[in-house]
Protein backbone atom coordinates (compact mmCIF):
# COMPACT_ATOMS: atom_id res chain seq x y z
CA UNK A 1 0.00 0.00 0.00
CA UNK A 2 1.44 3.33 -0.94
CA UNK A 3 2.21 5.85 1.92
CA UNK A 4 0.69 8.36 0.83
CA UNK A 5 -3.01 6.36 1.02
CA UNK A 6 -1.47 6.23 4.63
CA UNK A 7 -1.19 9.98 4.68
CA UNK A 8 -4.61 10.02 3.52
CA UNK A 9 -5.40 7.95 6.64
CA UNK A 10 -4.02 10.54 8.61
CA UNK A 11 -5.94 12.79 7.40
CA UNK A 12 -9.55 11.73 7.76
CA UNK A 13 -8.15 11.02 11.16
CA UNK A 14 -8.66 15.17 11.35
CA UNK A 15 -11.84 15.22 9.57
CA UNK A 16 -13.38 12.69 11.37
CA UNK A 17 -11.99 14.27 15.01
CA UNK A 18 -13.63 17.39 14.17
CA UNK A 19 -16.66 15.97 12.65
CA UNK A 20 -17.68 13.73 15.77
CA UNK A 21 -16.22 15.42 18.71
CA UNK A 22 -18.50 17.76 19.53
CA UNK A 23 -21.24 15.06 21.02
CA UNK A 24 -18.59 15.42 23.70
CA UNK A 25 -18.31 19.72 24.09
CA UNK A 26 -21.99 20.56 23.89
CA UNK A 27 -23.05 21.33 27.34
CA UNK A 28 -19.66 23.90 27.52
CA UNK A 29 -20.14 25.12 24.13
CA UNK A 30 -24.18 26.12 24.97
CA UNK A 31 -22.95 27.82 28.21
CA UNK A 32 -20.27 29.79 26.62
CA UNK A 33 -22.50 30.73 24.03
CA UNK A 34 -25.65 31.31 25.96
CA UNK A 35 -27.61 28.84 24.16
CA UNK A 36 -29.52 25.54 24.66
CA UNK A 37 -27.96 22.77 24.35
CA UNK A 38 -30.64 21.68 21.36
CA UNK A 39 -29.86 24.81 19.54
CA UNK A 40 -26.23 23.43 20.05
CA UNK A 41 -26.96 20.02 19.02
CA UNK A 42 -27.48 22.10 15.28
CA UNK A 43 -23.64 22.50 14.79
CA UNK A 44 -23.97 18.43 14.60
CA UNK A 45 -26.78 18.50 12.35
CA UNK A 46 -25.39 21.82 10.10
CA UNK A 47 -21.95 19.59 9.54
CA UNK A 48 -23.73 16.44 8.10
CA UNK A 49 -25.90 18.42 6.21
CA UNK A 50 -22.83 20.26 4.86
CA UNK A 51 -21.18 16.83 4.45
CA UNK A 52 -24.29 15.56 2.14
CA UNK A 53 -24.66 18.68 0.24
CA UNK A 54 -20.58 19.30 -0.34
CA UNK A 55 -19.19 16.17 -1.57
CA UNK A 56 -21.14 16.52 -4.85
CA UNK A 57 -20.96 19.94 -5.49
CA UNK A 58 -17.78 19.92 -4.72
CA UNK A 59 -16.55 16.61 -6.67
CA UNK A 60 -18.50 18.96 -10.11
CA UNK A 61 -16.77 21.77 -9.18
CA UNK A 62 -13.28 20.83 -8.91
CA UNK A 63 -13.43 18.10 -11.63
CA UNK A 64 -11.05 19.50 -14.06
CA UNK A 65 -8.29 20.75 -11.13
CA UNK A 66 -5.62 18.96 -10.49
CA UNK A 67 -6.13 16.18 -7.73
CA UNK A 68 -3.29 17.16 -5.89
CA UNK A 69 -3.96 20.89 -5.98
CA UNK A 70 -7.59 20.26 -4.94
CA UNK A 71 -6.40 18.29 -2.01
CA UNK A 72 -4.23 21.01 -0.77
CA UNK A 73 -7.12 23.31 -1.13
CA UNK A 74 -9.60 21.86 0.55
CA UNK A 75 -7.56 20.40 3.57
CA UNK A 76 -6.42 24.35 3.80
CA UNK A 77 -9.98 25.72 4.28
CA UNK A 78 -11.13 23.00 6.38
CA UNK A 79 -7.79 23.80 9.05
CA UNK A 80 -8.78 27.36 8.59
CA UNK A 81 -12.24 26.73 9.59
CA UNK A 82 -11.16 25.55 12.74
CA UNK A 83 -9.18 28.41 13.79
CA UNK A 84 -12.22 30.42 12.80
CA UNK A 85 -14.66 28.52 15.22
CA UNK A 86 -11.91 28.29 17.88
CA UNK A 87 -11.90 32.12 18.08
CA UNK A 88 -15.60 32.25 16.79
CA UNK A 89 -17.19 35.03 19.01
CA UNK A 90 -20.92 34.14 18.92
CA UNK A 91 -23.08 31.43 18.13
CA UNK A 92 -23.80 32.24 14.14
CA UNK A 93 -19.94 32.67 13.47
CA UNK A 94 -19.39 29.32 15.40
CA UNK A 95 -22.39 27.58 13.16
CA UNK A 96 -20.55 28.99 9.91
CA UNK A 97 -17.41 28.00 10.37
CA UNK A 98 -18.75 24.25 10.95
CA UNK A 99 -20.85 24.86 7.69
CA UNK A 100 -17.81 25.86 5.79
CA UNK A 101 -15.43 23.03 7.41
CA UNK A 102 -18.55 20.62 6.58
CA UNK A 103 -18.03 21.50 2.63
CA UNK A 104 -14.46 21.20 3.02
CA UNK A 105 -14.46 17.52 4.74
CA UNK A 106 -16.55 16.21 2.21
CA UNK A 107 -14.84 17.86 -0.79
CA UNK A 108 -11.92 16.06 0.93
CA UNK A 109 -12.94 12.61 1.44
CA UNK A 110 -14.37 12.66 -2.35
CA UNK A 111 -11.24 13.80 -3.65
CA UNK A 112 -9.09 11.72 -1.77
CA UNK A 113 -11.28 8.41 -2.23
CA UNK A 114 -10.56 8.95 -6.31
CA UNK A 115 -6.95 9.61 -5.40
CA UNK A 116 -6.79 6.60 -3.15
CA UNK A 117 -8.34 4.52 -5.69
CA UNK A 118 -5.74 5.59 -8.60
CA UNK A 119 -2.87 5.04 -6.87
CA UNK A 120 -3.78 0.90 -5.96
CA UNK A 121 -4.40 -1.81 -8.19
CA UNK A 122 -7.88 -2.98 -9.02
CA UNK A 123 -7.98 -5.38 -6.30
CA UNK A 124 -6.88 -3.26 -3.13
CA UNK A 125 -9.80 -0.78 -3.76
CA UNK A 126 -11.19 -1.81 -0.52
CA UNK A 127 -7.88 -2.41 1.27
CA UNK A 128 -7.11 1.49 0.15
CA UNK A 129 -10.32 2.82 1.66
CA UNK A 130 -10.03 0.86 4.51
CA UNK A 131 -7.08 2.52 5.43
CA UNK A 132 -8.97 6.21 4.62
CA UNK A 133 -11.99 4.69 6.70
CA UNK A 134 -9.12 3.28 9.17
CA UNK A 135 -8.27 7.14 10.24
CA UNK A 136 -12.29 7.72 10.74
CA UNK A 137 -11.76 4.93 13.12
CA UNK A 138 -8.94 6.32 15.60
CA UNK A 139 -10.65 9.18 15.53
CA UNK A 140 -13.70 7.68 17.09
CA UNK A 141 -10.91 5.64 19.45
CA UNK A 142 -8.66 8.73 20.41
CA UNK A 143 -9.66 11.60 18.43
CA UNK A 144 -13.01 11.93 19.82
CA UNK A 145 -12.18 11.38 23.54
CA UNK A 146 -8.86 13.49 23.47
CA UNK A 147 -11.53 16.59 22.31
CA UNK A 148 -13.61 15.71 25.23
CA UNK A 149 -10.59 15.69 27.62
CA UNK A 150 -9.26 18.59 26.33
CA UNK A 151 -12.86 20.57 26.79
CA UNK A 152 -13.03 19.60 29.93
CA UNK A 153 -9.99 20.59 31.39
CA UNK A 154 -8.48 23.43 28.92
CA UNK A 155 -12.32 24.47 27.12
CA UNK A 156 -13.74 23.61 24.33
CA UNK A 157 -12.14 25.92 21.71
CA UNK A 158 -8.66 24.11 22.83
CA UNK A 159 -10.28 21.13 20.72
CA UNK A 160 -10.41 22.91 17.32
CA UNK A 161 -7.28 24.37 17.99
CA UNK A 162 -5.97 20.94 18.46
CA UNK A 163 -7.68 19.80 15.25
CA UNK A 164 -6.35 22.79 12.95
CA UNK A 165 -2.82 21.81 14.20
CA UNK A 166 -3.45 18.17 12.90
CA UNK A 167 -5.03 19.28 10.16
CA UNK A 168 -1.54 21.55 9.62
CA UNK A 169 0.52 18.17 9.73
CA UNK A 170 -2.19 16.57 6.85
CA UNK A 171 -1.31 19.51 5.03
CA UNK A 172 2.54 19.08 5.04
CA UNK A 173 1.79 15.58 4.29
CA UNK A 174 -0.20 15.92 1.77
CA UNK A 175 2.15 18.37 -0.04
CA UNK A 176 5.13 16.14 0.61
CA UNK A 177 3.77 12.64 0.21
CA UNK A 178 1.01 12.90 -2.19
CA UNK A 179 2.17 12.81 -6.24
CA UNK A 180 1.01 15.68 -9.12
CA UNK A 181 -1.28 12.50 -10.46
CA UNK A 182 -1.46 14.30 -13.89
CA UNK A 183 -5.66 14.82 -15.77
CA UNK A 184 -6.36 12.58 -18.06
CA UNK A 185 -5.84 13.71 -22.02
CA UNK A 186 -9.20 13.52 -22.49
CA UNK A 187 -10.86 16.34 -20.00
CA UNK A 188 -13.46 15.18 -17.99
CA UNK A 189 -17.15 15.99 -19.11
CA UNK A 190 -19.43 16.86 -16.63
CA UNK A 191 -22.50 15.60 -18.61
CA UNK A 192 -20.41 11.60 -18.78
CA UNK A 193 -19.83 12.02 -15.36
CA UNK A 194 -23.39 12.55 -14.70
CA UNK A 195 -24.66 9.51 -16.62
CA UNK A 196 -23.71 7.47 -13.77
CA UNK A 197 -26.71 8.52 -12.05
CA UNK A 198 -29.02 6.75 -14.94
CA UNK A 199 -27.48 3.52 -13.63
CA UNK A 200 -29.52 1.72 -11.28
CA UNK A 201 -26.70 0.20 -9.48
CA UNK A 202 -25.58 3.45 -8.08
CA UNK A 203 -28.87 4.03 -6.56
CA UNK A 204 -29.02 0.45 -4.66
CA UNK A 205 -25.22 1.63 -3.21
CA UNK A 206 -26.70 4.84 -2.65
CA UNK A 207 -29.49 3.40 -0.68
CA UNK A 208 -27.42 0.33 0.70
CA UNK A 209 -24.82 2.75 2.19
CA UNK A 210 -27.46 4.91 3.58
CA UNK A 211 -29.49 2.04 5.32
CA UNK A 212 -26.76 0.18 7.04
CA UNK A 213 -25.00 2.96 8.21
CA UNK A 214 -28.23 4.70 9.81
CA UNK A 215 -29.53 1.78 11.37
CA UNK A 216 -26.51 1.29 13.60
CA UNK A 217 -26.00 5.14 14.16
CA UNK A 218 -30.15 5.30 14.56
CA UNK A 219 -29.36 3.24 18.37
CA UNK A 220 -25.97 4.83 18.64
CA UNK A 221 -26.79 8.20 18.82
CA UNK A 222 -28.54 7.46 21.42
CA UNK A 223 -26.70 4.77 23.18
CA UNK A 224 -25.77 7.11 26.22
CA UNK A 225 -29.40 7.40 27.76
CA UNK A 226 -29.59 4.13 26.91
CA UNK A 227 -26.63 2.45 28.79
CA UNK A 228 -27.71 4.82 31.62
CA UNK A 229 -31.62 4.67 31.64
CA UNK A 230 -32.08 0.98 30.84
CA UNK A 231 -29.11 -0.81 31.48
CA UNK A 232 -28.54 1.40 34.60
CA UNK A 233 -25.22 2.01 34.24
CA UNK A 234 -23.08 4.70 36.01
CA UNK A 235 -22.39 7.56 33.15
CA UNK A 236 -19.00 7.05 34.68
CA UNK A 237 -19.30 3.81 31.96
CA UNK A 238 -20.30 5.70 29.21
CA UNK A 239 -16.34 7.04 27.50
CA UNK A 240 -15.64 2.91 28.09
CA UNK A 241 -18.45 2.18 26.03
CA UNK A 242 -17.99 4.81 23.12
CA UNK A 243 -14.64 3.84 23.18
CA UNK A 244 -15.28 0.20 22.96
CA UNK A 245 -17.52 0.54 19.56
CA UNK A 246 -14.56 2.86 18.39
CA UNK A 247 -12.15 -0.39 18.86
CA UNK A 248 -14.52 -2.50 17.16
CA UNK A 249 -14.87 0.12 14.52
CA UNK A 250 -11.01 -0.12 14.04
CA UNK A 251 -11.10 -4.25 13.95
CA UNK A 252 -14.27 -4.51 12.01
CA UNK A 253 -12.43 -1.90 9.34
CA UNK A 254 -9.19 -4.02 9.14
CA UNK A 255 -10.93 -6.91 9.11
CA UNK A 256 -13.38 -6.32 5.95
CA UNK A 257 -10.63 -4.43 4.31
CA UNK A 258 -8.79 -7.58 3.88
CA UNK A 259 -11.90 -9.66 2.53
CA UNK A 260 -13.90 -7.34 0.78
CA UNK A 261 -11.59 -7.25 -2.10
CA UNK A 262 -12.26 -10.74 -2.73
CA UNK A 263 -15.81 -11.60 -1.05
CA UNK A 264 -17.69 -8.15 -1.51
CA UNK A 265 -21.07 -9.09 -1.47
CA UNK A 266 -20.47 -11.62 0.95
CA UNK A 267 -18.76 -9.24 3.32
CA UNK A 268 -22.01 -6.31 2.64
CA UNK A 269 -24.43 -9.65 3.88
CA UNK A 270 -23.04 -11.04 6.50
CA UNK A 271 -22.03 -7.66 8.10
CA UNK A 272 -24.82 -6.15 7.79
CA UNK A 273 -26.94 -9.19 8.47
CA UNK A 274 -24.90 -9.22 11.76
CA UNK A 275 -26.10 -5.81 12.31
CA UNK A 276 -29.40 -6.69 12.35
CA UNK A 277 -28.54 -9.29 14.76
CA UNK A 278 -27.02 -7.47 17.07
CA UNK A 279 -29.28 -4.72 17.01
CA UNK A 280 -32.20 -6.70 17.56
CA UNK A 281 -30.35 -8.26 20.57
CA UNK A 282 -30.03 -4.89 21.85
CA UNK A 283 -33.39 -4.21 22.04
CA UNK A 284 -33.61 -7.28 23.59
CA UNK A 285 -31.47 -7.40 26.33
CA UNK A 286 -30.40 -3.90 26.89
CA UNK A 287 -31.62 -4.10 30.42
CA UNK A 288 -28.82 -6.15 31.30
CA UNK A 289 -25.24 -4.20 31.75
CA UNK A 290 -23.25 -6.73 30.13
CA UNK A 291 -24.96 -7.50 26.73
CA UNK A 292 -25.16 -3.86 26.20
CA UNK A 293 -21.65 -3.36 26.96
CA UNK A 294 -20.46 -6.29 24.47
CA UNK A 295 -22.93 -5.49 21.79
CA UNK A 296 -21.84 -1.99 21.45
CA UNK A 297 -18.37 -3.54 20.78
CA UNK A 298 -20.12 -5.48 18.08
CA UNK A 299 -22.03 -2.91 16.73
CA UNK A 300 -18.50 -1.02 15.64
CA UNK A 301 -17.45 -4.28 14.19
CA UNK A 302 -19.65 -5.22 11.92
CA UNK A 303 -20.55 -1.41 11.07
CA UNK A 304 -16.97 -0.67 10.10
CA UNK A 305 -16.88 -3.91 8.77
CA UNK A 306 -18.53 -3.41 5.81
CA UNK A 307 -17.39 0.14 5.21
CA UNK A 308 -14.84 -1.17 2.73
CA UNK A 309 -17.27 -3.05 0.93
CA UNK A 310 -19.33 -0.38 0.45
CA UNK A 311 -16.84 2.10 -0.67
CA UNK A 312 -15.56 -0.24 -2.72
CA UNK A 313 -18.93 -1.18 -4.45
CA UNK A 314 -19.51 2.31 -5.63
CA UNK A 315 -16.60 2.50 -7.41
CA UNK A 316 -16.84 -0.43 -9.02
CA UNK A 317 -20.22 0.50 -10.73
CA UNK A 318 -19.59 3.94 -11.02
CA UNK A 319 -15.84 3.30 -12.19
CA UNK A 320 -16.79 6.21 -15.26
CA UNK A 321 -16.74 9.09 -12.64
CA UNK A 322 -14.75 7.85 -9.42
CA UNK A 323 -14.64 11.30 -8.08
CA UNK A 324 -18.05 11.78 -8.11
CA UNK A 325 -18.79 7.95 -7.11
CA UNK A 326 -16.24 8.58 -3.60
CA UNK A 327 -18.63 11.80 -3.89
CA UNK A 328 -22.30 10.14 -3.94
CA UNK A 329 -20.62 7.82 -1.21
CA UNK A 330 -19.86 10.43 1.56
CA UNK A 331 -23.08 11.73 0.89
CA UNK A 332 -24.71 8.51 1.42
CA UNK A 333 -22.83 7.94 4.48
CA UNK A 334 -24.22 11.37 5.80
CA UNK A 335 -27.89 10.42 4.52
CA UNK A 336 -27.46 7.66 6.96
CA UNK A 337 -25.44 9.37 9.81
CA UNK A 338 -28.68 11.88 9.81
CA UNK A 339 -31.82 10.00 8.91
CA UNK A 340 -30.84 7.23 11.57
CA UNK A 341 -30.62 9.20 14.52
CA UNK A 342 -33.73 11.49 13.01
CA UNK A 343 -36.01 8.28 12.90
CA UNK A 344 -34.49 7.12 16.80
CA UNK A 345 -35.59 10.39 17.67
CA UNK A 346 -38.57 9.97 16.65
CA UNK A 347 -39.06 6.52 17.72
CA UNK A 348 -38.27 8.27 21.32
CA UNK A 349 -40.68 11.54 21.30
CA UNK A 350 -43.23 8.45 20.75
CA UNK A 351 -42.54 7.22 23.88
CA UNK A 352 -41.21 3.79 22.99
CA UNK A 353 -38.05 4.17 24.97
CA UNK A 354 -34.31 4.10 24.11
CA UNK A 355 -34.49 0.49 23.68
CA UNK A 356 -36.76 1.21 20.81
CA UNK A 357 -34.25 2.93 18.71
CA UNK A 358 -32.54 -0.49 17.99
CA UNK A 359 -36.02 -1.89 16.72
CA UNK A 360 -35.87 0.67 14.14
CA UNK A 361 -31.94 0.54 13.60
CA UNK A 362 -32.73 -3.29 12.71
CA UNK A 363 -35.49 -1.89 10.53
CA UNK A 364 -33.37 -0.07 8.40
CA UNK A 365 -30.41 -2.76 7.75
CA UNK A 366 -32.90 -5.39 7.74
CA UNK A 367 -34.37 -3.21 3.98
CA UNK A 368 -30.94 -2.71 3.20
CA UNK A 369 -29.93 -7.14 3.28
CA UNK A 370 -32.96 -7.05 0.88
CA UNK A 371 -30.68 -4.11 -0.98
CA UNK A 372 -27.55 -5.93 -1.15
CA UNK A 373 -29.77 -9.32 -2.62
CA UNK A 374 -31.25 -7.10 -5.18
CA UNK A 375 -28.17 -5.77 -6.51
CA UNK A 376 -26.70 -9.02 -6.67
CA UNK A 377 -29.59 -10.25 -8.52
CA UNK A 378 -28.77 -7.22 -10.73
CA UNK A 379 -25.02 -7.75 -10.67
CA UNK A 380 -25.54 -11.71 -12.36
CA UNK A 381 -28.06 -10.51 -14.89
CA UNK A 382 -25.95 -7.89 -16.29
CA UNK A 383 -22.78 -7.14 -14.50
CA UNK A 384 -21.43 -3.78 -14.22
CA UNK A 385 -18.59 -2.03 -16.35
CA UNK A 386 -16.08 -3.16 -14.08
CA UNK A 387 -16.55 -6.00 -12.12
CA UNK A 388 -13.42 -8.36 -11.81
CA UNK A 389 -9.64 -8.21 -11.19
CA UNK A 390 -9.56 -9.73 -14.73
CA UNK A 391 -11.77 -7.19 -16.24
CA UNK A 392 -9.98 -4.23 -14.78
CA UNK A 393 -7.25 -4.58 -16.36
CA UNK A 394 -8.76 -3.20 -19.32
CA UNK A 395 -10.85 -0.84 -17.92
CA UNK A 396 -8.76 0.65 -15.08
CA UNK A 397 -5.66 2.80 -15.48
CA UNK A 398 -2.49 1.55 -13.96
CA UNK A 399 -2.06 2.93 -10.30
CA UNK A 400 -0.08 6.08 -9.75
CA UNK A 401 3.61 5.43 -8.43
CA UNK A 402 4.21 7.61 -5.19
CA UNK A 403 7.78 7.73 -5.84
CA UNK A 404 7.71 8.97 -9.87
CA UNK A 405 9.26 12.67 -9.69
CA UNK A 406 8.58 13.19 -13.50
CA UNK A 407 4.79 13.13 -12.72
CA UNK A 408 4.16 16.73 -12.87
CA UNK A 409 0.46 18.48 -13.09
Amino acid sequence: MPIAVYMLGLAVFALGTSEFMLSGLLPPIADDMNVSIPRAGLLISAFAIGMVIGAPLLAVATLRLPRRTTLVTLITVFGLGQVAGALAPTYEVLFASRVISALACAGFWAVGAAVAIAMVPFNQRARAMAVMIGGLSIANVLGVPAGAFLGEHFGWRSAFWAVGAASAIALVGVLTLIPRIPLPEEKPQLRKELSIYGDRQVWLSVAITALAAGGVFCAFSYLSPLLTDVAGLEKGWVPTVLGLFGAGALVGTAIGGRFADAHLFGVLLSGIAASTVFLVSLALFAATPAAAITLSFLLGVSAFYTAPALNARMFNVAGAAPTLAGATTTAAFNLGNTGGPWLGGTVIDLDFGYAATAWAGAAMTAVAIVAVALSLSLHRRAPSRVVTTSSATEHTPAPIPTDAPELRR
